[in-house]
Protein backbone atom coordinates (compact mmCIF):
# COMPACT_ATOMS: atom_id res chain seq x y z
CA UNK A 1 0.00 0.00 0.00
CA UNK A 2 1.31 3.55 -0.15
CA UNK A 3 2.15 5.28 3.04
CA UNK A 4 0.42 4.51 6.25
CA UNK A 5 1.15 7.31 8.09
CA UNK A 6 -1.49 9.97 6.66
CA UNK A 7 -4.61 7.78 5.73
CA UNK A 8 -8.01 8.70 7.13
CA UNK A 9 -8.93 5.59 9.33
CA UNK A 10 -13.00 6.36 9.18
CA UNK A 11 -12.55 6.14 5.60
CA UNK A 12 -9.14 4.13 4.09
CA UNK A 13 -10.29 0.34 2.59
CA UNK A 14 -7.19 -0.49 2.99
CA UNK A 15 -7.10 0.32 6.74
CA UNK A 16 -10.11 -1.73 7.06
CA UNK A 17 -8.97 -4.70 5.43
CA UNK A 18 -5.99 -4.84 7.59
CA UNK A 19 -8.04 -4.43 10.68
CA UNK A 20 -10.42 -6.99 9.76
CA UNK A 21 -7.05 -9.39 8.74
CA UNK A 22 -5.68 -8.78 12.50
CA UNK A 23 -9.21 -9.36 14.03
CA UNK A 24 -9.32 -13.19 12.09
CA UNK A 25 -5.77 -13.86 13.41
CA UNK A 26 -4.05 -13.13 10.22
CA UNK A 27 -0.20 -11.58 10.67
CA UNK A 28 0.21 -8.17 8.51
CA UNK A 29 3.73 -7.17 6.61
CA UNK A 30 3.86 -3.46 5.28
CA UNK A 31 5.92 -2.41 2.69
CA UNK A 32 5.60 0.39 0.40
CA UNK A 33 5.51 0.30 -4.00
CA UNK A 34 9.06 1.43 -3.93
CA UNK A 35 10.08 -1.55 -2.05
CA UNK A 36 9.47 -4.20 -4.42
CA UNK A 37 12.09 -5.36 -5.88
CA UNK A 38 12.97 -9.06 -8.19
CA UNK A 39 16.02 -10.34 -7.24
CA UNK A 40 17.66 -13.65 -7.71
CA UNK A 41 14.68 -15.52 -8.87
CA UNK A 42 12.69 -13.86 -6.13
CA UNK A 43 9.93 -11.28 -5.49
CA UNK A 44 11.28 -9.59 -2.33
CA UNK A 45 9.96 -6.36 -0.03
CA UNK A 46 11.51 -4.44 2.13
CA UNK A 47 9.25 -3.59 4.86
CA UNK A 48 7.84 -4.11 8.75
CA UNK A 49 5.42 -6.00 10.46
CA UNK A 50 2.24 -4.34 10.82
CA UNK A 51 -0.38 -3.73 13.85
CA UNK A 52 -3.08 -1.59 13.33
CA UNK A 53 -5.83 0.01 15.37
CA UNK A 54 -8.58 1.90 15.34
CA UNK A 55 -7.24 5.00 17.42
CA UNK A 56 -6.40 8.32 15.46
CA UNK A 57 -3.56 9.59 15.72
CA UNK A 58 -1.63 6.06 16.93
CA UNK A 59 -3.12 3.54 14.20
CA UNK A 60 -0.31 1.33 13.58
CA UNK A 61 2.75 0.34 14.87
CA UNK A 62 5.89 -0.55 12.65
CA UNK A 63 8.33 -3.76 13.87
CA UNK A 64 11.87 -4.11 12.83
CA UNK A 65 12.55 -3.29 8.90
CA UNK A 66 13.82 -6.31 6.98
CA UNK A 67 13.75 -7.87 3.85
CA UNK A 68 10.94 -10.62 3.07
CA UNK A 69 10.84 -13.30 0.37
CA UNK A 70 6.88 -12.48 -0.62
CA UNK A 71 6.26 -15.97 -1.83
CA UNK A 72 6.72 -17.02 2.04
CA UNK A 73 3.15 -14.99 2.37
CA UNK A 74 -0.35 -16.96 1.76
CA UNK A 75 -1.66 -13.74 0.36
CA UNK A 76 -0.48 -10.49 -0.88
CA UNK A 77 -2.86 -7.61 -1.41
CA UNK A 78 -2.27 -5.15 -4.35
CA UNK A 79 -3.62 -2.02 -2.88
CA UNK A 80 -1.22 0.92 -4.75
CA UNK A 81 -3.03 3.75 -5.44
CA UNK A 82 -3.33 4.92 -9.21
CA UNK A 83 -2.32 6.72 -11.10
CA UNK A 84 -2.15 3.86 -13.38
CA UNK A 85 1.53 4.32 -14.86
CA UNK A 86 4.71 2.44 -15.81
CA UNK A 87 5.28 2.19 -12.18
CA UNK A 88 1.91 0.42 -11.31
CA UNK A 89 2.56 -1.96 -14.38
CA UNK A 90 6.06 -2.46 -13.26
CA UNK A 91 4.55 -3.55 -10.26
CA UNK A 92 1.95 -6.11 -11.42
CA UNK A 93 4.57 -7.83 -13.69
CA UNK A 94 6.46 -8.68 -10.41
CA UNK A 95 3.64 -9.64 -8.25
CA UNK A 96 2.96 -11.85 -11.40
CA UNK A 97 5.60 -14.24 -10.19
CA UNK A 98 4.25 -15.12 -7.11
CA UNK A 99 0.91 -16.37 -8.94
CA UNK A 100 -0.32 -19.31 -8.69
CA UNK A 101 1.62 -20.53 -5.22
CA UNK A 102 0.63 -17.05 -3.36
CA UNK A 103 -2.94 -15.32 -3.96
CA UNK A 104 -2.10 -11.91 -5.03
CA UNK A 105 -5.97 -10.22 -4.57
CA UNK A 106 -6.45 -8.73 -7.13
CA UNK A 107 -4.93 -11.19 -9.64
CA UNK A 108 -2.30 -8.84 -11.40
CA UNK A 109 -1.99 -9.83 -14.91
CA UNK A 110 -6.16 -8.70 -14.69
CA UNK A 111 -5.61 -5.70 -13.04
CA UNK A 112 -3.13 -4.84 -15.20
CA UNK A 113 -5.23 -5.77 -18.64
CA UNK A 114 -8.60 -4.13 -16.90
CA UNK A 115 -7.80 -0.64 -16.44
CA UNK A 116 -10.88 0.66 -14.97
CA UNK A 117 -11.88 2.63 -17.92
CA UNK A 118 -11.02 0.15 -20.38
CA UNK A 119 -12.66 -3.03 -18.91
CA UNK A 120 -16.09 -1.23 -19.54
CA UNK A 121 -15.96 -1.46 -23.22
CA UNK A 122 -16.16 -5.37 -23.10
CA UNK A 123 -19.48 -4.57 -22.03
CA UNK A 124 -20.61 -1.89 -24.74
CA UNK A 125 -24.39 -2.76 -23.19
CA UNK A 126 -23.90 -1.56 -20.26
CA UNK A 127 -22.27 1.93 -20.89
CA UNK A 128 -23.13 5.30 -21.74
CA UNK A 129 -21.71 6.55 -25.40
CA UNK A 130 -18.00 7.11 -25.25
CA UNK A 131 -14.98 7.22 -27.22
CA UNK A 132 -11.48 6.94 -26.40
CA UNK A 133 -8.98 8.96 -28.60
CA UNK A 134 -5.99 11.13 -28.82
CA UNK A 135 -6.97 12.51 -32.15
CA UNK A 136 -8.91 16.05 -31.81
CA UNK A 137 -11.27 15.25 -35.09
CA UNK A 138 -12.52 12.14 -33.30
CA UNK A 139 -13.14 14.21 -30.57
CA UNK A 140 -14.35 17.34 -31.84
CA UNK A 141 -17.08 15.07 -33.69
CA UNK A 142 -18.05 12.74 -30.68
CA UNK A 143 -18.92 15.92 -29.19
CA UNK A 144 -20.48 17.76 -31.88
CA UNK A 145 -22.82 14.51 -31.72
CA UNK A 146 -23.95 14.59 -28.38
CA UNK A 147 -23.40 18.24 -27.23
CA UNK A 148 -23.02 18.02 -23.14
CA UNK A 149 -20.07 15.43 -22.60
CA UNK A 150 -17.48 14.57 -19.85
CA UNK A 151 -13.76 14.48 -20.62
CA UNK A 152 -10.93 13.13 -18.54
CA UNK A 153 -7.83 11.13 -19.00
CA UNK A 154 -7.65 7.68 -19.06
CA UNK A 155 -6.02 7.08 -16.70
CA UNK A 156 -6.66 9.29 -13.93
CA UNK A 157 -8.10 8.96 -10.45
CA UNK A 158 -10.24 10.12 -7.79
CA UNK A 159 -11.97 12.95 -10.30
CA UNK A 160 -8.73 14.91 -11.25
CA UNK A 161 -8.71 16.31 -14.41
CA UNK A 162 -12.61 15.66 -15.11
CA UNK A 163 -14.30 18.12 -17.31
CA UNK A 164 -17.85 18.89 -18.32
CA UNK A 165 -17.83 20.55 -21.90
CA UNK A 166 -21.78 21.94 -22.08
CA UNK A 167 -22.91 22.42 -25.75
CA UNK A 168 -21.90 26.16 -25.18
CA UNK A 169 -18.18 25.19 -24.29
CA UNK A 170 -15.39 26.12 -26.63
CA UNK A 171 -12.59 24.82 -24.63
CA UNK A 172 -12.23 21.22 -26.30
CA UNK A 173 -9.36 22.46 -28.15
CA UNK A 174 -7.65 24.26 -25.72
CA UNK A 175 -8.08 20.99 -22.89
CA UNK A 176 -6.51 18.63 -25.89
CA UNK A 177 -3.99 20.65 -26.32
CA UNK A 178 -3.46 20.98 -21.96
CA UNK A 179 -3.82 16.88 -22.01
CA UNK A 180 -1.53 15.90 -24.80
CA UNK A 181 1.05 18.33 -23.74
CA UNK A 182 1.06 16.46 -20.44
CA UNK A 183 1.18 13.34 -21.60
CA UNK A 184 1.06 10.47 -24.86
CA UNK A 185 -2.29 8.76 -23.57
CA UNK A 186 -5.45 8.76 -25.48
CA UNK A 187 -8.45 10.62 -23.46
CA UNK A 188 -11.91 9.42 -22.63
CA UNK A 189 -15.34 11.24 -23.26
CA UNK A 190 -18.85 10.29 -22.46
CA UNK A 191 -22.06 11.40 -22.74
CA UNK A 192 -22.98 13.64 -19.87
CA UNK A 193 -25.58 11.24 -17.64
CA UNK A 194 -27.99 14.41 -16.30
CA UNK A 195 -28.76 11.77 -13.70
CA UNK A 196 -25.18 12.52 -12.08
CA UNK A 197 -26.76 15.32 -9.95
CA UNK A 198 -28.64 12.68 -8.21
CA UNK A 199 -25.46 10.68 -7.45
CA UNK A 200 -22.75 8.29 -8.63
CA UNK A 201 -23.39 5.06 -7.41
CA UNK A 202 -20.37 2.76 -5.69
CA UNK A 203 -21.38 -0.84 -5.91
CA UNK A 204 -19.24 -3.11 -3.88
CA UNK A 205 -18.80 -6.67 -5.56
CA UNK A 206 -16.62 -9.09 -3.77
CA UNK A 207 -15.65 -12.31 -5.98
CA UNK A 208 -18.26 -11.10 -8.42
CA UNK A 209 -21.25 -10.61 -6.09
CA UNK A 210 -22.89 -7.50 -5.25
CA UNK A 211 -22.40 -6.93 -1.68
CA UNK A 212 -23.93 -3.19 -1.06
CA UNK A 213 -23.67 0.44 -2.42
CA UNK A 214 -22.96 3.76 -1.28
CA UNK A 215 -24.44 7.35 -3.52
CA UNK A 216 -21.62 9.51 -4.02
CA UNK A 217 -23.47 12.90 -4.07
CA UNK A 218 -21.91 15.89 -6.23
CA UNK A 219 -21.23 18.84 -3.97
CA UNK A 220 -23.42 22.28 -4.89
CA UNK A 221 -21.84 23.76 -8.58
CA UNK A 222 -19.48 20.31 -9.00
CA UNK A 223 -20.16 17.89 -11.71
CA UNK A 224 -17.62 15.27 -10.04
CA UNK A 225 -19.11 12.84 -7.61
CA UNK A 226 -16.02 11.36 -6.23
CA UNK A 227 -15.45 11.68 -2.23
CA UNK A 228 -11.68 12.71 -2.86
CA UNK A 229 -13.14 15.35 -4.92
CA UNK A 230 -15.95 16.50 -2.22
CA UNK A 231 -18.62 13.93 -3.15
CA UNK A 232 -21.14 13.52 -0.20
CA UNK A 233 -21.82 9.40 0.40
CA UNK A 234 -25.45 8.78 1.16
CA UNK A 235 -26.83 5.08 1.77
CA UNK A 236 -28.25 3.66 -0.92
CA UNK A 237 -30.05 0.26 -2.47
CA UNK A 238 -28.75 -1.78 -5.41
CA UNK A 239 -31.85 -2.13 -7.47
CA UNK A 240 -32.78 -4.44 -10.35
CA UNK A 241 -30.84 -2.52 -13.24
CA UNK A 242 -27.68 -2.93 -10.62
CA UNK A 243 -28.44 -6.30 -10.17
CA UNK A 244 -28.80 -6.63 -14.27
CA UNK A 245 -25.05 -4.96 -14.70
CA UNK A 246 -23.47 -6.66 -11.99
CA UNK A 247 -25.12 -10.25 -13.40
CA UNK A 248 -23.42 -9.13 -16.30
CA UNK A 249 -19.63 -8.33 -15.24
CA UNK A 250 -19.29 -10.92 -12.34
CA UNK A 251 -18.57 -13.75 -13.75
CA UNK A 252 -15.71 -11.93 -15.50
CA UNK A 253 -14.67 -10.60 -12.28
CA UNK A 254 -14.97 -14.10 -10.46
CA UNK A 255 -13.11 -15.92 -13.19
CA UNK A 256 -9.76 -13.13 -13.75
CA UNK A 257 -9.26 -12.96 -9.67
CA UNK A 258 -10.60 -10.15 -8.92
CA UNK A 259 -12.13 -10.72 -5.88
CA UNK A 260 -12.30 -7.33 -4.67
CA UNK A 261 -13.73 -4.24 -6.73
CA UNK A 262 -16.23 -1.17 -7.02
CA UNK A 263 -18.45 -0.19 -10.04
CA UNK A 264 -19.49 3.08 -10.53
CA UNK A 265 -23.28 3.20 -11.65
CA UNK A 266 -25.05 6.37 -12.95
CA UNK A 267 -28.94 6.43 -13.44
CA UNK A 268 -28.87 2.92 -15.94
CA UNK A 269 -25.32 3.00 -16.83
CA UNK A 270 -21.85 1.27 -16.19
CA UNK A 271 -19.03 4.06 -15.79
CA UNK A 272 -16.46 2.33 -14.63
CA UNK A 273 -14.89 -0.79 -13.05
CA UNK A 274 -12.55 -0.33 -10.51
CA UNK A 275 -9.69 -3.43 -10.25
CA UNK A 276 -6.73 -1.36 -9.24
CA UNK A 277 -7.38 0.26 -5.81
CA UNK A 278 -11.58 0.50 -4.87
CA UNK A 279 -12.60 3.00 -1.96
CA UNK A 280 -16.18 3.08 -0.23
CA UNK A 281 -16.42 0.02 2.13
CA UNK A 282 -15.86 1.29 5.43
CA UNK A 283 -18.83 3.88 4.18
CA UNK A 284 -20.92 0.87 3.05
CA UNK A 285 -20.24 -0.93 6.23
CA UNK A 286 -21.65 2.25 8.41
CA UNK A 287 -24.44 2.70 6.40
CA UNK A 288 -25.33 -1.15 6.31
CA UNK A 289 -23.64 -1.74 10.17
CA UNK A 290 -22.34 -4.94 8.44
CA UNK A 291 -18.87 -6.26 8.44
CA UNK A 292 -17.94 -6.45 4.86
CA UNK A 293 -14.75 -6.62 5.04
CA UNK A 294 -15.52 -10.43 7.01
CA UNK A 295 -17.14 -11.14 3.39
CA UNK A 296 -13.98 -10.29 1.74
CA UNK A 297 -11.66 -12.37 3.85
CA UNK A 298 -14.06 -15.24 3.44
CA UNK A 299 -13.48 -15.20 -0.35
CA UNK A 300 -9.95 -14.90 -0.06
CA UNK A 301 -10.03 -17.41 2.71
CA UNK A 302 -11.98 -20.22 0.80
CA UNK A 303 -9.84 -19.63 -2.24
CA UNK A 304 -6.72 -20.31 -0.04
CA UNK A 305 -8.18 -23.69 1.13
Amino acid sequence: MDPIAGIDISGDSTFRIAEEAQARGHSLFYYLPQHLYWQADRVMARGHALEVRRMTGDHYTLGPEQDVDLAGFDVVWLRQDPPFDMGYITTTHLLEHLTPQTLVVNDPFWVRNFPEKLLVLRFPELIPPTVIARDLDVLRRFKNEHGDIILKPLYGNGGAGVFRLDPSDRNLSSLHELFTGMSREPLIAQKYLPDVSNGDKRIILVDGEPVGAINRVPAVGETRSNMHAGGRPEAAQITARDREICAAIGPTLREKGQIFVGIDVIGDYLTEINVTSPTGLQELERFEQTNHAARVWEAIEARCA
